[in-house]
């Protein structure tokens, strides 16, 4: 990490250091699935339908042969605003795909062809309002 680099800096990400191991998984994907109660302020990504498209992704991962990707269910990602809500790491790239349509082209840009979605892609605009 650089010197300046603070750990809440968003926009910073630690680089691997040479006695760092190999990763185990070249992308892992981590898709929010937390549920909130019906009628919460926020909402959430489960009532939004994540369980489902997370386990479309696992299948269609395995089906298109997507080697060292792990596909996972994560607690809150806290952008329940904008659910459903995933992030694919070592990149740190974020998307809110709504319908498994919209994983395919996921899987297919970013983890086939090692492009994006930006028309998916959740960005440093898309915040949350003030907790409150």
């Amino acid at each position: 990490m650089r010197p300046e680099a603070s750990l809440n800096d968003a926009t910073t990400r630690p680089e691997a250091a040479p006695e760092d191991p190999p990763p185990y998984f070249r992308a892992h994907v981590f898709v929010c699935c937390n549920r909130r109660p019906d009628g919460h302020r926020r909402g959430s990504c489960a009532a939004r339908g994540s369980e489902a498209l997370r386990d479309y992704m696992k299948v269609r991962a395995k089906e298109l042969g997507l080697g060292g990707v792990r596909v996972n269910q994560a607690g809150c990602l806290d952008r329940c605003e904008f659910g459903p809500a995933l992030v694919i790491y070592p990149e740190g790239v974020w998307y809110s795909p709504k319908t498994p349509e919209d994983v395919d082209r996921i899987l297919q840009t970013h983890l086939v062809q090692g492009g994006r979605v930006p028309a998916l892609m959740l960005t440093e605009r898309d915040i949350p309002p003030p907790k409150g």
